[in-house]
């Protein structure tokens, strides 16, 4: 109507409800019910608040349900099946033993079923004994017979528990025992049994002396003061600082270690090399006369390492793709060179990466490196051999230094053993170059 009166420019009466005064009120009145959830207070759990409040504000039951949804209770849901017929029935309790009958609401379909909770009624096997067993087997200075039967009864009764059984005893009849000599007596009962009956080694034996002293530390914990309680923090924090201040001192400690060793190191490796380069020297001087060197003359080069890839023990998933990739360590020059070297034997660089390939794939490669390797050190000693040639020419005009073909030529592998001891990975072996 009010879109009507706007084209015919009518009058607006004013207790008509326009669009403008509807949204107003709406928000006035989702203002009014609105309401945020209320704040959980300090210091209680976040348990024990989820059960007084929930976040649609609904209000716990009264009494526990038994639906899948914990203590939320269950709308009810309408529709046009027939509602199932209940029924006003008696029952009686499997638990109690005086034949007490009581009445609840069942369904039809449940009536004459045993009763749901009878389930949780359990019992625990208390052990049992004669009179022969108890004087074979139970005798107690500290305890009779009729004592023993008492605490029997009690622990039946109560389900061992010896905080009840210890407020039943009958302190008219029988002396003050204390709970744990109550727990002392029924498992020496129980042991005996189990040895004596059931042949049973390992039997549990309880520590009373022990017991006592944990509840005395127990009853000493509880009884502390504000004072006393303030102390043990200032303590546990001092704690802390000296364990924080340990820790740095035996850091600093492993640190100037490390770099007294490194030091050490590098003073015994100057020192060998000093020694070697006299040793060189002198022997070259000695053996200038000669004609001919010894073939037991030792050349020594960089011991060759192999590559290691990377290995993925940690938990996850990761490609087996990545086991083949060279590690960024290896160096450019040395990529190019096995992949030179692939190139020339037709391989691809990129292999299906399955198990098998990868583990041939980088031994090939390492292979490779190693072959580089002790490429770069025969020519070192190739050099060597050349340098202390052209030396002798130089210290003896006219005499010329003969060095063995065995150096040069193709022979056995034992020859060049004899001949050359390049320090070398074990792997190297199986190459062929020594």
């Amino acid at each position: 109507m009010s879109d009507v009166r706007d084209i015919l420019e009518l009058d607006v009466p004013s207790n008509e409800r326009t669009k403008e005064l509807i949204i107003a009120a709406d928000k006035r009145n989702r203002k009014k019910y609105d309401c945020k959830a209320p704040k959980r207070p300090e210091g209680m759990h976040r348990e024990v608040f989820a059960l007084l409040c929930k976040d649609n504000n609904d209000v716990p039951p009264i009494f526990s349900s038994d639906t899948s949804k914990g203590y939320k209770p269950t709308k009810a849901k309408l529709g046009m099946k027939k509602v199932r017929p209940w029924k006003w029935t008696p029952f009686t309790n499997p638990a109690r033993t005086d034949a007490a009958i009581f009445h609840h609401w069942r369904r039809l379909a449940d009536v004459g079923t045993e009763y749901p909770f009878a389930r949780f009624n359990k019992k625990i096997a208390i052990s049992v004994y004669t009179n022969t067993d108890y004087t074979q087997y139970l005798s107690s200075n500290g305890w009779s017979k009729a004592e023993t039967d008492h605490l029997i009864d009690l622990c039946q009764r109560f389900d061992l528990r010896f905080i009840i059984i210890h407020d039943r005893w009958d302190y008219h009849k029988y002396p003050s025992r204390s709970i744990e000599d109550l727990k002392n007596r029924y498992y020496q009962v129980c042991a005996a049994l189990q040895k004596a009956k059931f042949q049973q080694e390992k039997v549990y034996i309880f520590d009373t002396e022990h017991e006592c002293k944990r509840k005395e530390q127990l009853k000493k914990l509880f009884d502390r003061t504000i004072e006393q309680i303030e102390e043990e923090q200032i303590l546990l924090q001092e704690l802390r600082k000296i364990e924080q201040r340990k820790k740095e001192r035996d850091k600093k400690t492993q640190d100037l270690q490390k770099l007294i060793t490194a030091a050490d190191h590098q003073t015994d490796f100057k020192k060998n090399d000093k020694k070697i380069s006299k040793k060189n020297s002198n022997s070259s001087r000695n053996k200038f006369n000669k004609t001919d060197i010894s073939p037991a003359i030792k050349l020594y080069a960089v011991e060759p390492t192999s590559i290691k890839f990377p290995d993925f023990k940690n938990s996850g998933v990761c490609l087996r793709s990545q086991k083949i990739k060279l590690p960024s360590s290896l160096g450019q020059k040395k990529i190019k060179g096995i992949e030179q070297t692939l190139s020339d034997m037709k391989l691809d660089f990129n292999p299906p990466p399955t198990e098998h390939i990868c583990q041939h794939f980088n031994e090939l490669r390492s292979d490779i490196m190693l072959h580089y390797e002790l490429k770069g050190a025969l020519i070192t000693c190739d050099y060597e051999l050349q340098s202390l040639r052209h030396q002798y020419e130089a210290l003896s005009p006219g005499k010329t230094l003969l060095i063995p073909s065995s150096l040069y030529s193709k022979t056995d592998d034992d020859t060049k053993i004899d001949v050359i001891n390049v320090l070398v990975s074990p792997c190297a072996a199986h190459l062929g170059y020594f």
